[in-house]
This record gives C-alpha cells, sequence and structure tokens, in this order.
C-alpha cells in the first residue's frame, strides 16, 4: 500500500485459522510496535470471545494514541487458541476488536494492523496444529507484517505479557521486546526461537503506557533520519 490509506482489508480462513486486517498504511522503511492484546491492552480474562468482557487496561488507549500521533504503526499480535478450542469463533474475535476499537477511537487511539493465529495443538482440526508459523513463540505473524507493511524490522519493538512474545520478537529480528510484569513462563513444549542476547535488547516494564515512555524517551521508535 502506499499513501495514508484507511480502508480494511481484514480476512481469514477458517481451514488457515489466520486473521489479518491493515487498516492503515503509509508506513514503509518505519519501526514499528508490536502490541500484544490480552494483558497489555485489554485484561487478560482468559479466552476473550465476547465484547462485553472488554476492559482496557489503565493507559494502554494514551499509549497507543501517543505512538499514533508520532506515526509510529501499531500492530497487535495475538495467539487466538480460544478459536482451535472451539470457545468463541472468528465473528467472536471481530466482535471483541470492534468494542477495542471503539474504546482506543474514544481515546484518540487507533491499532494500524491486526494480526492474528487460531492454530494451537489442543484445539479441534483443522486448527490443531501445535507449532504454526504463525502462532508465538513463532515470528510468523510479525514477519507478515513487516512484508506487508514493509516496517523497519531491525529497529522495531515488542511489548507482551509472557515469554512467548518476546520469544517471538526475538525470531523476528527486532531491536528489543518490553516484558511487563505479568510475566509467565514459555509453556513446556513449545519451541523457543533463540538470537545472541547482545542483539536483542530486553526491557522490563509495568505497563504499556511506562514502556512506550521508555522507548520515547530514548527515540528507540523514531523513523530514520532523512
Amino acid at each position: 500500500m502506499t499513501g495514508r490509506e484507511s480502508t480494511s482489508r481484514g480476512s481469514y480462513d477458517a481451514d488457515r485459522g489466520i486473521w489479518c486486517e491493515i487498516t492503515v498504511g503509509g508506513f514503509a522503511r518505519r519501526p514499528a510496535l508490536f502490541l500484544d492484546r490480552d494483558g497489555v491492552i485489554v485484561e487478560d480474562t482468559r479466552y476473550l470471545g465476547r465484547p462485553e468482557n472488554v476492559r482496557m487496561l489503565p493507559g494502554a488507549a494514551d499509549a497507543i494514541a501517543r505512538c499514533n500521533k508520532l506515526r509510529i504503526p501499531v500492530v497487535l499480535v495475538s495467539n487466538q487458541s480460544g478459536i482451535a478450542r472451539r470457545y468463541y469463533d472468528w465473528d467472536g474475535f471481530h466482535a471483541v476488536q470492534a468494542a477495542l476499537a471503539d474504546a482506543l477511537r474514544s481515546a484518540g487511539a487507533r491499532l494500524d494492523a491486526i494480526f492474528a493465529c487460531a492454530y494451537h495443538a489442543d484445539g479441534s482440526a483443522p486448527l490443531n496444529v501445535g507449532n504454526h508459523p504463525w502462532r508465538k513463540p513463532n515470528p510468523g505473524m510479525i514477519a507478515s507484517a513487516v512484508e506487508r507493511m514493509q516496517l523497519d524490522a531491525a529497529r522495531s519493538w515488542i511489548v507482551g505479557d509472557r515469554d512467548s512474545d518476546i520469544a517471538a520478537g526475538r525470531a523476528a529480528r527486532l531491536q528489543g521486546g518490553i516484558l511487563l510484569s505479568r510475566a509467565e513462563q514459555t509453556p513446556a513444549g513449545e519451541a523457543t526461537p533463540t538470537r545472541p542476547a547482545e542483539e536483542f535488547r530486553l526491557e522490563r516494564a509495568g505497563s504499556l503506557g511506562e514502556a512506550v515512555s521508555l522507548l520515547l524517551a530514548r527515540g528507540n521508535l523514531a523513523p530514520p533520519a532523512g
């Protein structure tokens, strides 16, 4: 895409179990902020599939709005195993995202792209795939966003509340990741892609607002000069 676009290009395939939606373009060669959803932007209520259960975390919308104003692309990358487990379906996911979009809009904020993966080893066929390339800690969602939006991966960051979020950013060769305080160890049996520690910066913060303030203060998400 070229220029600033506001047309939604969401799509999913029930057999493939992946979702891709790019709502705003014009971010070529810019570093991005990749975000997990549950536990980072909204409360983690375990398998969030109903819009009435969406509860924004304090300061999250304002943090995203700060990035929006600076033309920093904000990209959601979310595992959605609740779909594979049949706790809800893609319609439920879309309804939750619509409620989230409304909450963000009220704060002058938006997500520029949404990527989701429904695959999980304990899911129902055909989504019972345990190590799908898009499922974090694998980097597929991030890599797809980088390719489709022409982002600068080497200067991008990810914020998540699980080790699998950080591992996905490391595997995608982002500059670094910020792990929020509600850390969770990577589940047994899930591969954790590695990269030399000196090449990937790991930070910790108590909230998305704190993480964004840290990154902006250091100029980590600034576009390249010229």
